[in-house]
């Protein structure tokens, strides 16, 4: 991430939009069960609300700085952080009620790789657990925002095929003011 990135995903600005217009839209009428698996948290803005919602949770982290922080700030809670990469997870198949990811997918490099994540979380799930997922459509403005960073937001057209490729079913997808949410069972 570039750093005017990075600044603005840690900000109080980013955890408000978090907390009150993203979370709320993906999570409506969503359980998660007790053991519950996050993509990407980045500084953890949406893991602070996850954890209220399960048990258990494992936030699984490219970064291992941003892991590190996340590890340190949330030490003996309900929430185990882990360096790993979303496309090839280092966790059992079948663990998972419900996993999460949350604006992260478009700094996935290729299609290919998010398919595989998308693969990952369908196997790490139990059958019949959920994933919930947000993310930004494109625009001119956010590919500004990620100047000298990663760009590949996901076409909400094509993410029922995409996420049915990887073995989702009862997949629900909306549409709202900052991009999609979208909702699917793992097979």
């Amino acid at each position: 991430m570039n750093a005017a990135h990075m600044e603005f995903c840690a900000s109080p600005e980013w955890r408000r939009i978090v907390e009150e217009s993203i979370l709320p839209q993906a999570l409506r009428g969503t359980e998660l069960g007790s053991d519950v698996i996050e993509i990407g948290p980045g500084p953890g803005f949406t893991t602070d609300v996850l954890r209220t919602l399960t048990a258990h949770l494992t936030a699984v982290e490219l970064d291992a700085g941003l892991a590190e922080s996340l590890a340190a700030r949330l030490s003996g809670s309900n929430v185990e952080v882990m360096v790993g990469d979303a496309t090839s997870l280092d966790l059992p198949a079948g663990r998972f009620t419900a996993a999460a990811s949350f604006h992260m997918l478009h700094h996935v490099p290729t299609a290919e790789a998010q398919d595989r994540a998308f693969s990952e979380l369908g196997r790490v799930l139990m059958p019949g657990g959920r994933l919930v997922a947000a993310d930004g459509v494109y625009s001119e403005g956010f590919l500004a925002f990620h100047q000298d960073d990663i760009y590949n937001p996901i076409d909400p057209d094509r993410l029922e095929v995409r996420l049915t490729e990887a073995g989702f079913t009862s997949v629900d997808i909306r549409l709202h003011e900052l991009g999609w949410t979208c909702s699917a069972l793992a097979s």
